[in-house]
């Protein structure tokens, strides 16, 4: 069951779940707040909890206001789209054979049988840039996971509207999302980072801060470059 509480004006859907803790969410596009909360805490407690958290609230729905996002993506020839945080135009090409996806030089070469609509064009590329992250992904955590001497279980690379990443300590899973293809090399490793230190401590706080520090130092600097680039344009369904 869904429940709402205010806070000094700012309204924030409670959900309940099978966790220990708190956890915090602002989502864009709108800033909306989300509260995941321990099944039988008093919404009192949570209330005043969230409300001690009210700056940062106010920080993070700032931010995702303000965030750039892209302009409608239509598929079409000479359209510019991104790779690794460089800029390609796309080409489609025509011809009766299973589609494909190649890069050439500066251009992204989308090859489909005639007929093909935006919409598939569209899962065509989503499909590519996941590969893209799968296959960057193994060095990544190879590297990182004995640098941090952990092990997640499973990665999984999906398209996420609202984070880069997420971890769960508990199945030690990791998901990241389709998107990071299209940011720098850097964003992507910082956001592996990220999510593995999260299997040694599950919050941010001043713990996993320290640990970013030792581990990443200029974690800061390509936390701050992912979020000042441009996001996916969205149709939101709330």
């Amino acid at each position: 069951m869904l429940e709402t509480i205010d806070l000094g004006g700012i309204p924030a859907d409670v959900v309940r779940k099978r966790i220990k803790h708190v956890h915090l969410s602002v989502y864009p596009p709108t800033g909306r707040v989300r509260i995941s909360a321990p099944e039988h805490m008093a919404l009192d407690t949570i209330r005043v909890f969230a409300i001690s958290k009210l700056p940062w609230i106010k920080g993070q729905q700032r931010k995702v206001q303000a965030q750039e996002r892209e302009s409608p993506r239509d598929y079409i020839d000479r359209e510019s789209h991104y790779l690794w945080g460089k800029r390609y135009l796309l080409t489609v090409v025509e011809r009766d054979a299973a589609p494909s996806i190649d890069r050439k030089h500066n251009r992204i070469v989308l090859s489909e049988r005639p007929g093909t609509t935006t919409e598939r064009r569209e899962e065509l590329l989503d499909a590519w840039y996941r590969e893209q992250v799968k296959t960057a992904v193994p060095p990544l955590l190879k590297k990182w996971e004995a640098l941090m001497n952990v092990k997640s279980s499973k990665v999984f690379v999906q398209r996420m509207k609202t984070k880069w990443g997420s971890c769960n300590p508990t199945s030690r899973a990791i998901r990241l999302n389709t998107d990071l293809a299209k940011k720098p090399p850097e964003c992507l490793e910082y956001i592996v980072v990220h999510e593995l230190a999260h299997l040694i401590e599950p919050s941010h706080n001043a713990r996993f801060v320290s640990m970013m520090n030792l581990f990443m130092p200029k974690w800061q600097h390509y936390r701050d470059e992912l979020n000042n680039l441009p996001v996916r344009h969205e149709d939101w369904d709330y």
